[in-house]
């Protein structure tokens, strides 16, 4: 049973799925600090000094009551909150790393795989002799085997 689970372990798919995943792990790790660190400290700052994440919404009071100005303070107080500004820095996380996937990975990949347009069939050099059935060029007026005199269309 054991060397079975190694096999499946070391097949080549499995291998890569896990690749794929670790990868992906460190790139949304990096997408979260552009979005959280670079992107969304100068769109709060355009919005009239927003912190997008301490935009939060009290839907009931902690053991202190607010208003709270952060959430680690709501938090802290034991206050429940629903999140929108870390929310909404999840949604711009997941719209970087879906352009990505689909433009770097997703449309190249479709691009390979794509099958080739058919080139037009070349025009014909050949065609059947009309009393013997062979094979002559198209242009011939006389059949080189039977010695028939052909019509060209």
């Amino acid at each position: 049973m054991l060397k079975d689970f190694k096999a499946f372990i070391m097949r080549g798919n499995v291998v890569d799925m896990a690749v794929g995943i670790i990868i992906g792990a460190a790139f949304g790790a990096i997408i979260g600090s552009l979005v959280k660190d670079v992107l969304m400290p100068p769109m709060g700052l355009l919005l009239g000094n927003v912190d997008f994440s301490n935009l939060i919404i009290v839907l009931k009071q902690g053991a202190t009551p607010g208003p709270y100005v952060t959430l680690a303070e709501a938090q802290a107080a034991g206050a429940v909150t629903m999140n929108m500004g870390l929310f909404i820095n999840t949604i711009i996380n997941f719209l970087i790393i879906a352009f990505a996937v689909f433009f770097f990975i997703v449309r190249p990949i479709a691009r390979m795989q794509a099958p080739k347009k058919a080139e037009a069939p070349a025009a014909p050099t050949t065609k059947d002799c009309p009393f013997c059935a062979t094979l002559i060029p198209i242009k011939a007026t006389r059949c080189p085997n039977c010695t028939s005199e052909l019509q060209n269309k």
